[in-house]
């Protein structure tokens, strides 16, 4: 026996057992939740044309923002503000305590200020005519401000009298920012310097044009999950994922023995990485994610038993262990590569044309797929070449295979 071989399997196998009983349930609770699983309110807000104002996108994508702020400053827990289509905006309100109440503010108009060194206002969002984010001198990005006629006039007459001294921004009270008056500003333009990226102006940019609600929003759904119906769910949701698991660890040590131990260790690993992607990417996890998670589960170890099965081939056909298992992982791997790709485009067909619930399933399941490769082709190779390398054992029977055709392993 190889004792090295046999210690570099046993730290890897121990490491990623230990890092799975220390962090899964760290991971899986970093992960946000949708309405499905800890109850909340959704609304559907619908965009409508008034002669005054038009619906487009530049005007939803301000509402949305204005709204954003709006459900934030509600002090929720992970609530979810996105458009729908090319006039609606969803608002999803996780474990809210008074849903009347933050539906009523959402359509509420943004009162953007311009104050003065005493706090007095001497500008407001309806004298700004536009801001725009732009490269300035020294490639340093900054935001470009239009005023109104009648507010360029104020605001000139306000620079003057404030030279030196701050002019601070403010949305709903809280200030976007406060730079200082270097010169009086005339013109009826005006810029903001000292955005580290040309993301932070744009952001800026819009916080600045959502003065008010460019658009009529009127509320067209309302829905509430009550939190016992969400819990229902989420624990419903929770053994349905133990037992498929189980199921699948369960059916790989039947089957494969040595092997199975090795695809389970491997398994592991995948559902450490799926949910360490999912808080990455700051998504939420829906029952239909959910459904997604236990299906990749599936197919990651669908992967290990296409390779375990021209592995027990190779086996019978007369190949040493390790012959065998290199020659299973390079004749496996085309039809791995084939099914996940194809997979992958049905992912890619429902996330562009399906709605929540079914983008969530989609995104899921391609997370899945592609961790699923990464664990199925690399870390169970490797493991399992530590393991034969040891010489552990020299029986085909402990991975599962019957014996070859020639009588004997080859040596």
């Amino acid at each position: 026996m190889r004792w090295n071989e046999l210690g570099k399997f046993l730290i890897v196998a121990l490491a990623i057992v230990g890092g799975f009983c220390m962090y899964i349930r760290p991971l899986a609770s970093s992960v946000k939740q949708g309405l499905d699983l800890q109850g909340g309110t959704h609304v559907v807000l619908q965009a409508v044309d008034t002669p005054q104002l038009k619906v487009n996108d530049d005007a939803l994508d301000r509402a949305s923002h204005i709204i954003e702020r709006r459900v934030n400053a509600l002090g929720l827990t992970e609530p979810v503000v996105q458009r729908q289509g090319r006039d609606r905006i969803i608002v999803e309100l996780p474990g809210v305590k008074d849903p009347e109440k933050a539906i009523n503010m959402l359509g509420k108009t943004a009162m953007l200020e311009f104050k003065d060194p005493d706090n007095k206002t001497v500008l407001t969002g309806t004298d700004l005519k536009d801001a725009k984010a732009v490269i300035g001198n020294g490639n340093q990005p900054l935001v470009s401000m239009e005023f109104s006629d009648e507010g360029g006039k104020k605001f000139a007459d306000v620079t003057a009298r404030n030279v030196g001294k701050r002019i601070a921004i403010t949305l709903d009270g809280e200030v976007l920012t406060a730079p200082t008056v270097q010169e009086a500003i005339t013109g009826g333009r005006a810029q903001i310097t000292g955005n580290r990226t040309m993301e932070e102006a744009n952001h800026l940019a819009i916080l600045l044009r959502s003065g008010s609600l460019p658009v009529k929003l009127e509320i067209i759904e309302n829905r509430t999950v009550g939190p016992t119906l969400g819990q229902d769910s989420k624990e419903a949701s929770q053994k349905a994922f133990l037992i498929g698991v189980a199921g699948v660890f369960v059916f790989m040590l039947l089957f494969y023995r040595l092997s199975g131990i090795v695809a389970d260790i491997a398994l592991l690993l995948y559902t450490m990485l799926l949910l360490l992607v999912m808080r990455y990417l700051n998504a939420t996890l829906t029952l239909p994610g959910m459904a997604g998670i236990i299906l990749s589960i599936g197919m990651a170890v669908d992967a290990n038993v296409l390779i375990f099965e021209r592995f027990k081939e190779e086996i019978r056909n007369g190949k040493s262990l390790r012959k065998a298992m290199d020659n299973g992982f390079g004749r496996a791997l085309v039809t791995i590569l084939d099914s996940n790709i194809t997979t992958l485009m049905a992912c890619a067909v429902l996330f562009y044309l399906g709605t929540g619930p079914i983008k969530g399933f989609a995104v899921t399941l391609a997370i899945g797929v592609m961790l699923s490769m990464f664990t199925a082709v690399t870390v169970t190779k490797f493991l399992l070449k530590f393991l034969i390398d040891a010489n552990f054992t020299k029986s085909p029977a402990a991975f599962g295979i019957s014996a070859p055709k020639t009588g004997e392993v080859a040596k």
